[in-house]
């Protein structure tokens, strides 16, 4: 039973309310999640216990099983069976494979201010970042045309790479999972429109009921900041007002319409066009990928940037993903 209980808490693991817990201290009020005492699998018995955060990626889920007998109390009497593990957990981040802050497979056309940065930034006000590392491409594509009109520019190292194995796998298959995998665990469906979306707080608490909250990257002591949903579109949809963060999938275009703010992952499977209005801007803190499947070319205008960021990538991570079984020696026997 200890064994199918911990392993059932994997499979269970519910990355949005466990993976950015503090972590755990053997004092007063230390930061343990109660495992309740639930039925095993086989309904032979039943398991409870605790995890715990013992690492900035590690987990221990501490599990005590017992047969019927021994639940009832049997034990003392020679009957019954008890046992108790410690199982050590990590977490397993998908490997988007991002290497620049802009990859497509088609064409690439920065207009107006806009601006495509491959240099590792951090996030306006984020403190907990670890130091930038080496700037990556501003843009990585297939061989397509990047063109520069205005005041529009694309910086990196190098500013545009052309990397002939990108194809339509590179936006649908990462390591460690698929689009469709991501999409059906994603926290926040919506479909084809036009949305604002802003952190909602009520009684004091993010309130992640409300399909337009995708967290507050602005404000990174705020209620919201540490919520990053997985956002799925099942089509088209158009942004403009206020925020967002996580990981943002979109079944079709993403049209950035004068100010809007994410800090994340973005994967397309259609163009990703902007269009500022005047001196408002749209900033992406992260990744994007846009698949574009029809070739077709990305438009950025207005005051649109891309800035790549291995701190809001890592941060997204750290807070989606789910956790799994350490290769060696992943559990030891309790007393």
């Amino acid at each position: 039973m200890a064994e199918a209980g911990a392993q059932e808490r994997v499979l269970s693991w519910d990355p949005s309310t466990m993976n950015k817990r503090p972590l755990y201290c053997n004092c007063a009020g230390g930061d343990s999640v109660v495992i309740p005492n639930t039925p095993a699998p086989s309904g032979s018995g039943s398991y409870g216990g605790n995890s715990y955060k013992v690492g900035p990626n590690l987990f221990l889920i501490d599990v005590t099983g017992r047969d019927k007998a021994s639940a009832a109390g049997a034990i003392a009497g020679g009957g019954g069976a008890r046992q108790r593990i410690g199982m050590i957990t990590r977490l397993a981040p998908v490997d988007f494979g991002i290497h620049a802050s802009l990859t497509t497979q088609g064409s690439v056309s920065v207009g107006g201010n806009a601006d495509i940065n491959g240099a590792d930034q951090v996030p306006t006000g984020w403190t907990s970042c670890d130091l930038p590392g080496p700037p990556q491409p501003g843009v990585r594509d297939q061989g397509g045309n990047v063109s520069e009109t205005g005041n529009g520019t694309v910086l990196g190292n190098p500013p545009v790479v052309n990397d002939p194995t990108i194809n339509n796998n590179t936006f649908n298959v990462f390591g460690g999972a698929t689009f469709a995998q991501l999409a059906a665990r994603a926290t926040v469906t919506i479909p084809s429109g036009n949305y604002s979306t802003a952190p909602v707080v009520t009684n004091g608490v993010c309130d992640k009921a409300v399909l337009t909250n995708w967290g507050d990257g602005d404000n990174p002591a705020g209620v919201c900041a540490s919520y990053f949903p997985i956002i799925y579109a099942t089509g088209t949809i158009t942004l403009n007002n206020t925020q967002g963060q996580g990981i943002l999938l979109v079944n079709g275009d993403l049209n950035i319409d004068g100010s809007y703010q994410f800090y994340g992952i973005v994967i397309i499977q259609g163009d990703l066009k902007t269009a500022g209005g005047g001196t408002t801007e749209a900033h992406f803190w992260g990744g994007v990928m846009a698949k574009n499947a029809d070739l077709s070319v990305q438009n950025l205008s207005g005051k649109a940037t891309l800035n790549y960021s291995s701190c809001s990538i890592n941060a997204v991570l750290q807070a989606t993903s789910p956790i799994s079984m350490m290769r060696s020696r992943g559990w030891v026997q309790l007393y």
